[in-house]
């Protein structure tokens, strides 16, 4: 990894770890962790679910963008929101800048770690099933990773390992 791609940054679905293993990964690798869904957060005042009712969708996508455009890291774990992969400009950034690392997660486990499906906060359309949106974006996950760690059968401290593993220079 060069010192532009200094960072890890991982992308997957709603439920895949992106968090957990994120700042259990900044712990092990003496990194800083930077959560993208808490920076929208905290950039416009509101929840992410609160973005989506009252402006939304699109509108949570536009300003996930414009989070992503603004970073400036270096040496951090990046855990950003599932539908970071809607945008090519900031997944062009993200990746100028960060190692992109899939955490693919089976449908059948991630529907099972969401049990608030359309309360969280998820930028997808208003009659989008969890399925669909799966399938959608798995595509654009794929597209965009460098590095995909199959979970399943994984503990979270098993991800970490594979991570540090596959994105070493």
């Amino acid at each position: 990894m060069s010192e532009t791609r200094s960072n890890i940054a991982l992308v997957g679905m709603p439920g895949s770890g992106k968090s957990t293993v994120g700042s259990i990964l900044a712990e092990e690798l003496s990194r800083e962790f930077v959560d993208t869904d808490s920076l929208i957060e905290k950039s416009q005042g509101r929840k992410l679910q609160h973005i989506v009712d009252m402006d939304g969708y699109r509108e949570l996508r536009r300003i996930e963008e414009a989070i992503l455009l603004d970073l400036q890291l270096q040496n951090h774990i990046i855990a950003t929101g599932g539908s970071v992969v809607y945008s090519q400009r900031g997944m062009a950034h993200l990746k100028s800048i960060s190692s992109i690392v899939f955490l693919n997660v089976e449908q059948s486990a991630l529907r099972a770690r969401i049990h608030n499906y359309d309360s969280r906060g998820i930028a997808k359309r208003p009659e989008q099933s969890f399925e669909d949106l799966f399938r959608e974006r798995f595509e654009l996950y794929t597209k965009y990773a460098d590095v995909t760690i199959d979970c399943t059968d994984l503990t979270k401290e098993d991800v970490c390992t594979r991570v540090i593993r596959e994105t070493k220079s």
